[in-house]
């Protein structure tokens, strides 16, 4: 079973009324020898009042037995939602995440009608260094001439592009199909690309399809697709997932016309794809697939939601044949009670959350995006046998813990690993103060 909080975590003051109530015992440590010079130490700087912030607790590198346990510490974070729609236009709904790393941080791709004056889906990006603070909003991907792009699925190709395939709608037929989109960095006073993205932060004006962002759709943009006979038929809303490995696309999707299996086909270009086969027989909408190593074996992380109250995953060590799901996470509250989306954040081989869009309608267009993080667990054992477990995450490297808020409190921590059970270290005695920062250090 997972372990993960199922209170919305929407403010400090909701923190402090979740410090009293944490005083379940954790679970029964793991086999490994806990690490001994394990310490935590303060640093400067401002919690929230009655709360303690301890930096350092990121997932570490991708553990296969963690998930094929299904034993998972994932907190939500704080900021309930973590990206709100603009305010400035009458349609807001923000809600299709696809996150890409890129040097010094991530580029979070959404689509989104994010505060403009129709309620027609775009594609838009933000950079962030650390999902604490986020820089220009910019559209990437207009709707042109279709009503809606959206559901995108981002990847990095190599040090000079991105590359998406998303949600368009209506075809020639009226359906939803894949639409494939290469971005670049225009160089400067001329109509090339190719700019080098790891020396520009991956923070910058892109170029899609050769064209300036915002791209226009095109009819054009939406893919082949050989051996897949439904394919002129098939409604593919939503259901759209790229990845690249070994110069080649990989395309996983479904077909809401002939439901229940998640497929896979390939592309050398991104646009002329051949169909593979079945991966996995599932009614849900695949939404994201990484590529992670553990060893010398290779995994495929895929995420899947069905509009719903819950989220799903399954493995591969192939990347063709997918392990049956498992859940992955349920609805904190009203305000995500309808999962639309999700997209998993990855640093190097670490997998540190995922981000998700949801709202609190059935109509599905009141859409925000969340977030959660595979973290450590750190637990807060006071003199007086008090406990004070996680009450939420700022970011993945960042957890707050809930305090009492006056004076200092005499206890330990006892530090567990990111399926919430495995002892890290042996507990460390310490005071702390409310409203202070803390910093985890284990011995590597």
């Amino acid at each position: 079973m997972i372990i993960i909080s199922r209170r919305s975590c929407s403010g400090v003051a909701l923190l402090l009324a979740l410090a009293a109530a944490h005083s379940a015992p954790f679970a029964a440590a793991g086999e490994s020898s806990p690490a001994r010079g394990a310490r935590i130490e303060p640093v400067p700087g401002q919690a929230e009042l009655g709360t303690i912030e301890i930096h350092g607790v990121a997932a570490d590198s991708f553990d296969p037995a963690i998930w094929q346990s299904n034993q998972l510490h994932f907190q939500p974070d704080v900021r309930s939602p973590l990206l709100a729609p603009r305010l400035s236009g009458g349609f807001r709904n923000i809600y299709a995440p696809s996150i890409v790393e890129v040097p010094g941080g991530w580029r979070v791709f959404y689509g989104a009608w994010d505060g403009v004056p129709t309620g027609n889906d775009r594609i838009y990006s933000v950079s962030t260094p650390d999902f604490l603070d986020f820089g220009e909003r910019r559209i990437e991907i207009d709707h042109g001439r279709f009503i809606h792009v959206c559901n995108v699925s981002a990847v990095r190709v190599n040090n000079s592009a991105f590359a998406m395939i998303c949600t368009a709608y209506p075809d020639a037929k009226g359906l939803n199909k894949p639409a494939f989109f290469l971005g670049s960095v225009p160089v400067s006073g001329s109509g090339a690309t190719g700019t080098d993205l790891s020396r520009r932060h991956g923070d910058c004006p892109l170029a899609w399809n050769g064209s300036p962002a915002p791209y226009a759709a095109q009819l054009d943009d939406i893919v082949d697709m050989n051996g897949y006979p439904p394919y002129r038929d098939a409604d593919i809303n939503g259901i759209n997932v790229l990845l690249h490995e070994q110069e080649a696309y990989r395309l996983y999707f479904g077909n809401w016309r002939v439901p229940g299996h998640v497929h896979r086909a390939s592309a050398l270009d991104g646009r002329r794809f051949r169909y593979e086969g079945p991966c996995l027989d599932s009614a849900h909408a695949v939404n994201d697939v990484k590529k992670l190593t553990s060893g010398n074996r290779t995994f495929y992380l895929m995420a899947l939601h069905a509009n719903a109250d819950r989220l799903w995953y399954a493995l591969s060590t192939g990347g063709m044949r997918f392990d049956a799901e498992q859940q992955l996470a349920t609805a904190l509250g009203p305000a995500d009670r309808f999962i639309v989306a999700i997209g998993w954040v990855t640093q190097g081989n670490r997998l540190l959350g995922f981000l998700y869009g949801a709202g609190a309608v059935s109509e599905l267009n009141r859409n925000r995006i969340f977030a959660r993080w595979l973290q450590k667990r750190l637990v807060f054992v006071a003199d007086d046998g008090r406990r004070f477990e996680p009450a939420g995450a700022l970011g993945p490297d960042r957890q707050i813990i809930a305090l009492p808020a006056a004076g200092r409190l005499r206890g330990r921590f006892e530090v567990l690993g990111d399926d919430g059970r495995t002892r890290l270290a042996e507990p460390i005695p310490m005071s702390v103060t409310p409203g202070s920062v803390y910093r985890l250090h284990l011995p590597r």
